[in-house]
């Protein structure tokens, strides 16, 4: 019996010490704590993106957002948190930059020559200039301007250069088109919140075909045609 007891006594003891042992690691892994670093991220952003909207996408202080967040500990509470907030970023800056470039890509083309075909010339008995009326100054607030949004270019609809564009653009004289007959002349007013506004289209004239703008081209480009046809004929001999 003594054998017995002895033997029980020592195996009851072996279970306690493997389990004091098994709970050692347990009892001293510390909590996991807040980072610091994601704090100041986060208010830095958030600052950041009230005072600029999508614009804080593409600021240079956001470097040091994204350098906070890269300090913060992946055993953080906020790991996954700052995680979050990096993605976010990420996808902020593509979608900002995309919007530049297609923005971009839209002037290039609106201000690009070749999409008018070669060969037109002012008529020589073309009437008065006739202009659109301007609209009331509470309509002109309310009417859609698309001036904010980006420039006129190839297929705008020519309703949407009457009244649209903060009324910045007007009906000038026609045009013949070699090829085409007249066509409508759309081009920038003479007013100097519009020159500002659109000062890469000072120079520039709208053709209209069809209800929409078919080409712009330099107005440096448009021969003049003397009322008596000059030393050959007043009528442009065909498009190209």
């Amino acid at each position: 019996m003594r054998t017995y007891d002895s033997f029980s006594g020592r195996t009851l003891a072996g279970l306690l010490m493997a389990l004091l042992l098994a709970a050692a690691p347990v009892a001293c892994r510390k909590p996991a704590k807040p980072s610091e670093a994601y704090a100041q991220a986060h208010t830095r952003f958030g600052k950041l993106y009230a005072e600029k909207g999508d614009e804080a996408f593409v600021d240079p202080q956001l470097s040091e957002v994204e350098s906070l967040l890269d300090q913060v500990p992946a055993d953080s509470l906020d790991a996954r948190a700052a995680g979050d907030l990096r993605t976010r970023i990420q996808v902020g800056k593509q979608q900002v930059q995309a919007r530049l470039k297609a923005k971009a890509d839209a002037l290039a083309n609106a201000t690009q020559p070749s999409q008018m075909p070669s060969g037109f010339n002012t008529a020589p008995s073309t009437p008065a200039p006739t202009r659109s009326e301007p609209p009331p100054e509470e309509e002109s607030d309310a009417a859609t301007d698309a001036g904010t949004a980006g420039m006129p270019g190839v297929g705008t609809p020519v309703t949407q250069l009457a009244s649209g564009f903060s009324g910045c653009f007007q009906k000038g004289e026609p045009l013949e088109v070699k090829g085409r007959g007249m066509r409508d002349r759309w081009e920038l007013a003479d007013r100097a919140a519009c020159r500002q506004q659109y000062a890469s289209l000072q120079a520039m004239v709208m053709i209209v075909e069809d209800g929409k703008v078919l080409g712009m081209v330099p107005r440096s480009a448009i021969q003049e045609v003397p009322a008596d046809g000059g030393t050959g004929s007043s009528t442009p001999d065909g498009g190209r």
